[in-house]
């Protein structure tokens, strides 16, 4: 799934919550700042499914884009410390702190025709929500399996991080519709114009 926004976009195949809001940073796919407001990211908690569509998100302020903006670097400091097999104290001791909170509470309503959905059981919180977010993360790295699979796009100019479910775990980019098609149209390119070379030389 991706949003776009002009140059910029965010997209939710990354396969993991925590790792679809790394993706939002300046550091994954060049210079876009994706949370670069409180409507921005009420939307992107809606996207990201953290609250179901619909919920009121009236209270959402700049106080909660720079949180939330606090957690993603910690998440993606201390996800690619795990990749380099380095530690990161403080990025943990932070996600911890934060996972330990108590996380939004769910209940079933109908809607218009009847269909039972999910709603929040009380107004968003800010500190619940980033709870969330953390505690899949801890998840993530506590999950030897999970964890096994956690990769960094090998795109040009691209820094996601993904978990690769494919059989074999050969996958190498975060997405094959989007740095994977990049790859094959540049391959493409190269091998078009290796051919056209020497046509040129005899001329």
């Amino acid at each position: 799934m991706a949003a776009s926004r002009g140059s910029c976009d965010w997209r939710f195949d990354s396969g993991r919550l925590c790792l679809d809001l790394v993706a939002t940073g300046t550091g994954t796919s060049g210079a876009c700042e994706l949370l670069d407001g409180a409507d921005r990211l009420a939307e992107w908690l809606v996207a990201s499914g953290l609250v179901p569509a619909g919920t009121a998100l009236d209270d959402v302020d700049d106080t909660w884009v720079r949180r939330f903006r606090r957690l993603r670097t910690g998440v993606d400091r201390l996800l690619t410390a795990e990749l380099g097999g380095r530690a990161a104290a403080g990025s943990l001791e932070r996600i911890n702190e934060l996972a330990a909170g108590p996380t939004p509470g769910l209940r079933a309503v109908r809607d218009g025709d009847g269909t039972l959905v999910r709603a929040l059981s009380a107004r968003p919180d800010c500190g619940a929500l980033l709870a969330a977010v953390a505690r899949d993360a801890v998840e993530l790295l506590t999950d030897p399996e999970a964890r096994a699979g956690l990769r960094r796009c090998e795109g040009d100019n691209c820094r996601r991080l993904y978990l690769d479910t494919s059989r074999g775990r050969r996958r190498r980019w975060c997405s094959s519709e989007v740095c994977g098609n990049r790859e094959r149209v540049a391959r493409h390119r190269r091998r078009a114009a290796a051919v056209a070379v020497p046509a040129d030389a005899g001329r």
